[in-house]
């Protein structure tokens, strides 16, 4: 090939490229959402898509494909076209489903094109009101003195709220009883009821039954804390240094999908995240409208990885 027929066969890639960023989307564009509609990531699917359409002049249809923790959404997402008309908002289960299941047909960094982390779903700790504990050093302390004696209900196994709890575990070296339930509804009217003893419960959920005195909030499970109840403590501030964990969920498209494209949604929707209407509709749900680059939320996976593995050998080793 002459030198010359190098440069124009450059030229030609670059303009399909501009041509191809240029032109998306040019149909309508779906999003996956790999839960059930009303949940946190999905009003904020349909608060993006609603604004994501009008900027485009192009329909954003929201789908809910939910079933085996997120799997089914996934799997479809890996394997959909990689031309950015098929896109989801995940969140942590696409990292922690490989330590709960022995084989994924997906590989969750390989086969996913991080867009943007989208929000995050901060958690209270809170306790069952005839708990004596009144901080989360007094609970630490109570769960020493009696091992395996306080159970902790969670909204499902693997669930960011059942992962909260063994990381508090792991860091405290305590043990707890952990008793699963179909979302964290049940597992609230038990914690009010006496049936267990300890939740971590999303925010929003938790909220109105803190306000109206049937259960205790300890502390909130992110790293900085609530507008919502800003005098409430971050668990490491009540006394676990370094701890944190809460729900997070990003948009995500099939890998190979082109990168002007991939950017192009980035730029788009983390400009949706920072408007102020945006934030303010988010944060009355108890949801915090996030933004970032690419690169970050493929760090935060990759960082998230190694976290919960930590983790989650510990919960193993503890249960032989």
């Amino acid at each position: 090939m002459t030198v010359l027929k190098k440069f124009l066969l450059i030229i030609l890639i670059a303009l399909c490229a501009t041509a191809h960023g240029q032109t998306y989307p040019s149909k309508s564009i779906k999003v996956i959402v790999p839960y059930s509609p009303g949940g946190g990531s999905d009003i904020a699917a349909r608060i993006i898509a609603n604004k994501l359409s009008a900027k485009t002049g192009q329909p954003v249809i929201v789908e809910n494909r939910p079933g085996a923790g997120g799997n089914i959404a996934h799997d479809l997402i890996a394997k959909a076209t990689p031309d950015g008309y098929t896109i989801m908002i995940a969140g942590m289960s696409l990292v922690t489903n490989a330590y709960l299941q022995e084989k994924l047909p997906y590989d969750s960094l390989k086969d996913f094109a991080p867009i943007t982390l989208a929000i995050r779903v901060p958690n209270l700790l809170a306790v069952n009101n005839e708990v004596a504990a009144q901080s989360v050093k007094e609970l630490i302390a109570l769960a020493k003195a009696k091992p395996n004696t306080l159970a902790y209900a969670s909204a499902g196994n693997g669930t960011s709220l059942h992962l909260a709890a063994e990381l508090l575990q792991s860091m405290a070296q305590i043990e707890l009883i952990h008793i699963p339930y179909k979302g964290s509804g049940p597992a609230e009217v038990d914690l009010m009821s006496g049936q267990v003893q300890i939740i971590f419960d999303p925010i929003a959920s938790a909220l109105p039954h803190v306000k109206a005195g049937k259960m205790r909030a300890l502390a909130i499970t992110t790293a900085k804390r609530s507008s919502l109840l800003p005098n409430l403590p971050t668990m490491a501030e009540a006394g676990l240094p370094g701890y944190e964990s809460a729900a997070w969920f990003g948009f995500f498209a099939p890998a190979k999908t082109p990168v002007a494209t991939v950017e192009f949604l980035n730029k788009e929707i983390v400009a949706i995240l920072k408007q102020k209407d945006t934030q303010e509709k988010l944060t009355a749900l108890g949801i915090e409208g996030i933004g970032t680059s690419i690169k970050e939320l493929e760090n935060l996976m990759r960082s998230d990885m190694v976290k919960w593995e930590k983790v989650f050998r510990h919960a193993a080793a503890k249960a032989k």
